[in-house]
């Protein structure tokens, strides 16, 4: 492979990953279908809860009318409790519902039973290579955030 295709071919592979594993992990799912910023925003209040809907737009790098939409969205599907911050009543917090919690519980817990059948599939070298893979994909993600951040 010429080293200019690689960063192509990585893109591509992770792509095709996490597009696959999405359609399978739609299926058995109770309750309404969520898109990815949805899941998103579901992820990001479980690690913050409390989190501002503008911090929410800055972290997810989308606008706050669109993080406006999809809260409003994930409030009538019972997912996120939206709460008048007390130190500045003009502004949301935002908590995980139990149902949220139990979703995103099942999605992780049917993500790595997935994942973990299809890794077990591949020979121990290949197996060996993924786990010595994830210091350096952390890292591209890192950098990846960093930069969004930057603009």
């Amino acid at each position: 492979m010429e080293p200019a295709e690689f960063p192509e071919e990585l893109a591509d592979a992770l792509v095709r990953i996490q597009r696959l594993v999405r359609r399978r992990l739609r299926g058995g799912l109770a309750g309404p279908r969520l898109r990815g910023a949805e899941v998103e925003l579901l992820r990001l209040v479980e690690g913050r809860p409390g989190l501002r809907v503008s911090d929410a737009a800055r972290a997810l790098h989308l606008a706050g009318n669109s993080v406006s939409t999809l809260v409003n969205r994930l409030v009538r599907e019972g997912y996120l409790i939206r709460e008048t911050d007390p130190t500045d009543r003009r502004a949301a917090r935002l908590l995980l519902t139990e149902a949220a919690e139990k979703r995103l519980g099942d999605w992780r817990r049917r993500r790595a039973e997935l994942v973990g059948r299809h890794v077990a599939r591949l020979g121990p070298a290949d197996r060996e290579a993924l786990r010595a893979a994830l210091p350096a994909l952390r890292e591209l993600a890192v950098t990846l955030h960093e930069e969004a951040d930057e603009t």
